[in-house]
């Protein structure tokens, strides 16, 4: 029967892993979206899983899930919807066959399809695939757990070791389907597990043996090719996901600058990585300390900037409320100090693992007082290395607090990142004032960014105060004194203003004027990119803005909203960013779409709304 089968190339497939929360799919599609990078696809993923830490199991609360996007071309989504879904049990199954497209292949653990596994997952009949209406999809159970443990029988093994190992028998299933190489992945066995080969010569057989599981059966007809992309710049690529890459993008800035850095942190999802990956790099002198709260963390954030070093903290959506209060003191001291926020659902501690963009007003206003801060935005998982970055420089060389945005899905979704060359990457110029120097004034400025100079403690001849209350305009010194609290506000507010001339112009995707103006920011950029691309392909005369820099805006945005008919923004909140342009730029309609359930937007909704935008509805 496999000399029958033949190879069909096709240029983009999704794939959706799904199972338990201790089933590995996170593990099993990370290990197919490298495999798939390293044979020189384009990739786009998106891990999605619970907050529980232990659902109970079998449930739909405790299903994890992993979308892989891959392509001969670029891609800048993980997919609406997937060709191939992997239901290791009825529970992944109920919760993801919505999300398959009409037609498409799932793979089911034939195994676990039995009345416990059922009813766990609240099926009311022992047919799942006509209570999901499911005829019209090829549908295949395999009994892959009894396969992994028939495949492992001999291998010494215990048995909890051994049906841990099913998630690689359905990886080698989804490989022979989509002609996907396996020695990439075995290469990581042999990494991973060196110290216990017999754990890797395991994986490596199960791994095959589902390989070769799936040549062998007549469910699966056919395979797919899908080439490496041709169209991608060359260089030499890793995958990175943001998380990863914030923290490498601090340590660049760190040697670019020629200072310590330091981290100051307190785990929460889904930051937590940004604080291991830095913890990881002492060899690269960066320092870290995990303490008992998001205030200590930033308040060591800040004593390690007062002390000389480049100074990060990080957190998420309910950690940055608890930070607010030590964010004004690092206004009011005028300390370098990045602080990222990876947004994640709210309000309180709401959807830990899910993605929103409901932090921004909080970002631009969560403060007591009169309290201006600069913030950025990244927007991809690769570009979040260089937003990083930015951030680091414009808060060392503007001597003011910065905060980095990302979300929960850009931080741990993941694509392939060119590794770039640091000398194309710009020094790092702190205003460090030299031993030495005489008649040193705290609070004197450089007129070009209106930044005050960095006195490091311990250096003889430049003693000086800083501190929470208001200080003498040149001084220091604490002063009550109306008019000086009245220049000392319009100051620091004018040096966050004049941070626009620092900062690119606002570029637009597509014509410089037409019908309809998609506005986005952040992490929603590779949805509303995709979309736009298919309503332009068609002919349709739509545009993308889409913002990096939130406060100060870019100094042309007047200038393109003025060329467009209508303008739409697109965010994942209730209309924060829409507000926030309608207080600086009145002149002009927005008409808003917004969604707050934990999810990307979809290609498929937002197009849409254009064409409903488009023709007035």
């Amino acid at each position: 029967m496999s000399e029958q089968k033949q190879v069909l190339e096709i240029g983009e497939v999704v794939v959706r892993f799904s199972g338990d929360s201790g089933d590995g799919m996170q593990l099993t599609g990370t290990l197919f979206s490298e495999a798939s990078a390293l044979y020189g696809n384009s990739v786009s993923t998106f891990p999605d899983y619970p907050s529980e830490i232990r659902a109970p199991q079998g449930t739909i609360g405790g299903v994890s899930g992993f979308q892989v996007n891959i392509g001969s071309t670029k891609v800048n989504t993980p997919g609406d919807y997937c060709d191939v879904l992997v239901a290791m049990n009825p529970a992944a199954l109920r919760a993801n066959a919505r999300w398959v497209k009409p037609g498409g292949m799932i793979i089911v653990d034939n195994d676990t399809v039995n009345e416990k596994g059922l009813q766990r997952a609240g099926f009311k009949t022992d047919n799942p695939v006509e209570e999901l209406k499911l005829q019209d999809f090829k549908v295949i159970f395999a009994n892959i757990s009894n396969l992994t443990k028939e495949s492992l029988k001999d291998t010494g093994l215990d048995n909890k070791s051994i049906i841990r190992s099913k998630n690689m028998f359905a990886l080698g299933m989804v490989y022979y389907i989509f002609s996907r190489p396996l020695h990439f992945t075995e290469k990581y066995f042999e990494t991973k597990f060196k110290k216990k080969p017999e754990i890797v010569e395991a994986n490596k057989k199960v791994l095959r043996d589902g390989f070769n599981y799936a040549a062998n059966i007549q469910a699966i007809p056919n395979t797919y090719h899908i080439p490496a992309a041709t169209s991608i710049p060359k260089g030499k690529y890793r995958n990175i996901n943001g998380n990863t890459a914030v923290a490498w993008g601090f340590i660049a800035a760190s040697e670019k600058a020629k200072l310590p850095l330091f981290c100051g942190s307190y785990p929460i999802t889904p930051a937590t990585e940004i604080l291991i990956e830095l913890a990881k790099r002492k060899d690269l002198g960066v320092k870290t300390l995990q303490v008992e709260d998001e205030i200590a963390g930033i308040c060591t954030a800040i004593g390690a900037s007062f002390a000389g070093n480049f100074a990060v903290t990080t957190t998420s959506g309910p950690g940055l409320s608890l930070k607010s209060e030590a964010m004004g003191l690092a206004v009011m001291t005028e300390l370098p100090l990045v602080i990222v926020n990876v947004q994640r659902g709210g309000p309180s501690t709401g959807l830990p693992t899910k993605t929103e963009q409901s932090d921004l007003f909080q970002a631009l206003y969560g403060r007591n007082g009169e309290c201006p801060m600069i913030v950025i935005a990244a927007s991809t998982p690769s570009n979040c290395f260089d937003y990083a970055f930015l951030a680091s420089k414009i808060t060392l060389e503007h001597m003011t607090p910065v905060i980095l945005l990302t979300d929960g899905y850009i931080a741990n979704g993941t694509e392939p990142w060119m590794i770039p060359s640091m000398k194309d990457y710009p020094e790092i110029k702190a205003p460090i004032v030299p031993e030495g120097t005489v008649g040193y004034q705290p609070y004197a400025r450089d007129e070009k960014r209106l930044a005050r100079s960095w006195a490091l403690p311990g250096t003889k001849g430049l003693e000086h105060r800083v501190g929470g209350l208001e200080k003498d305009f040149i001084k220091g010194t604490v002063s009550h004194d109306p008019m000086n609290h009245q220049r000392m506000t319009d100051i620091r507010e004018a040096k966050v203003k004049r941070v626009q001339e620092f900062i690119p112009q606002q570029e637009v995707f597509g014509d410089k004027e037409g019908d309809l103006l998609i506005v986005g920011w952040g992490g929603t950029y590779g949805h509303l990119l995709t979309s736009v691309q298919k309503m332009r392909d068609e002919g349709k005369k739509v545009s993308l803005c889409h913002f990096n820099y939130i406060n100060p805006l870019p100094k042309n945005v007047r200038e393109i909203f003025g060329r467009y008919k209508k303008i739409l923004v697109c965010e994942l909140n209730m209309g924060q960013f829409a507000n926030y342009l309608r207080m600086n730029f009145q002149e002009f309609n927005y008409m808003q779409f917004n969604k707050v359930q934990g999810l990307p937007f979809t290609v498929v909704e937002l197009v849409d709304k254009f064409n409903q935008v488009l023709e007035g509805k």
